[in-house]
Formats: structure tokens, sequence, C-alpha cells
């Protein structure tokens, strides 16, 4: 087993392409989560045991939220529990690459963690708001609804668009230069950015607005998003 270093450095060649990556995740989350798959390795996990650390971390955050009264304090441990948990989520898939114990049990595993915590962050926010909230208006209850239906549909959709574009191209070479501009533009959609959020559950209103916020940002790249698959992949229809 090589040094620290060593293991870092083959990290950074088993990188995957940056291309429809934000800023956030290039310059941010995944050379967080190098370090940790770094960390793991030293250790000894395995890909699969560090999508459940990553698990862990992450739901244990959303349940705090929805069972503990808002704070400054929950919301500093929340978002920090919800940033170390994405990072480990990006450390995963490094991992396997790093050591070729990647699979598709592993894919599937961090694909089932991944749909589960984009499900419970919005049912977390809507418990909180039910309990805690003393909303203005109980339509804001139909706020954290709407929002997981763009996430979870964006989430699926976009799987999808990978899978069947891959089965139509039959392995065909998909380069294409990374853009900056697009990575910028991404940094709304990035689920790291979304946590970001969480910094404000010591002050509810300010949550909301923030929240809201993003629900609305969400959407409209889900429409954005939706339009350009489909036009991709009716693309790639034979003949």
């Amino acid at each position: 087993m090589g040094s620290t270093g060593t293991v870092l450095r083959e990290l950074r060649g088993a990188q995957k392409s940056a291309k429809g990556v934000s800023l956030y995740s290039r310059y941010v989350n995944r050379p967080a989560g190098r370090l940790l798959a770094a960390g793991a390795y030293r250790a000894g996990l395995t890909p699969n045991q560090v999508t459940l650390v990553s698990a862990l971390f992450t739901y244990t955050a959303l349940a705090a939220v929805a069972l503990v009264e808002p704070s400054w304090t929950l919301a500093l441990l929340v978002y920090a529990a919800l940033a170390i948990g994405f990072a480990f989520d990006s450390a995963d898939g490094q991992l396997a690459r790093l050591t070729g114990r990647g699979g598709p049990d592993g894919e599937w595993l961090d694909h089932v963690v991944d749909c589960g915590k984009l499900v419970l962050v919005h049912t977390a926010v809507l418990i909180s708001f039910y309990r805690f909230g003393e909303l203005p208006s109980g339509a804001w209850l139909l706020l954290p609804l709407g929002f997981q239906l763009a996430a979870v549909v964006t989430f699926c959709a976009g799987l999808l668009r990978e899978k069947l574009g891959k089965a139509a191209v039959a392995g065909a070479p998909t380069a294409s230069p990374v853009s900056r501009v697009r990575a910028v533009a991404l940094l709304p959609a990035d689920y790291g950015v979304f946590c970001l959020v969480f910094l404000l559950l010591g002050a509810p209103g300010a949550f909301r607005a923030g929240y809201a916020v993003l629900a609305v940002v969400h959407t409209l790249f889900l429409a954005a998003f939706l339009t350009k698959w489909f036009r991709e992949l009716r693309a790639l229809r034979p003949g």
C-alpha cells in the first residue's frame, strides 16, 4: 500500500470527465472526495462501504432537520454533515476507479442512496415547516413537494438520458470540450450549492426565502434539461 501522497497522485489520474460538472463539484467536492478516497484506501475500505458512510452522514443530517427545532447550531451541524456526505459520495467512485473494484452493484447502491437523499431532503424540510415553521400560509407546505418532484424527475431523467444515449451510440466516443461557462451556469443546480441553504436554518424566514428561490431555479433547470435531453435522444433515432 503506497503512501498517502502516492495514492493522491494516482487518484488525480482516475478522475471522471469534468464535462457537465459545475465549478463547485470540480474544484470543491471532487478534491475533498479525493482526500477522503485516499484515507479510505489507506483504511482498507471498499467503495460500497464508502457509499454507506456517505449515506450515514447525509441521512443523519436530514433526520435532524425533521426532528430538531431549527437553530444556528443545527444549521452548522446539518450543513457540515451534508457537505461531508456529498464529499464521500464523490469518494466512493474515485476509490472504485483507483482500485478497480467498481461494478454494477456499487453503481446501483450509489444511485439508490442518491435517490433516497433527494426524496428525504425535501421530506425533511416539509416536516420541519409543519412542526417548527410558523408559516405565513399553509401553502408553503406545497413548496417542498414541488421541489421534490423537480429534483427526482431531473435525477431519473438524467440517468435515463445517460443510459439510453450510451445504448444508442453503442460505445461511440462522445468527448467534447469542457465549457467553463456551462460549469458556472450549472452552479445553482449543484447539490453542494443547494446544501448551503441549510446554513440559514437559524433564521426561518431567510431559509424559506432561499429554499423557495432554489425551488424556482431547479424547476427552470428541469424544463431546460428535459427539452435538451429529449432533443438529443430523438436525434439518436436510427434512420
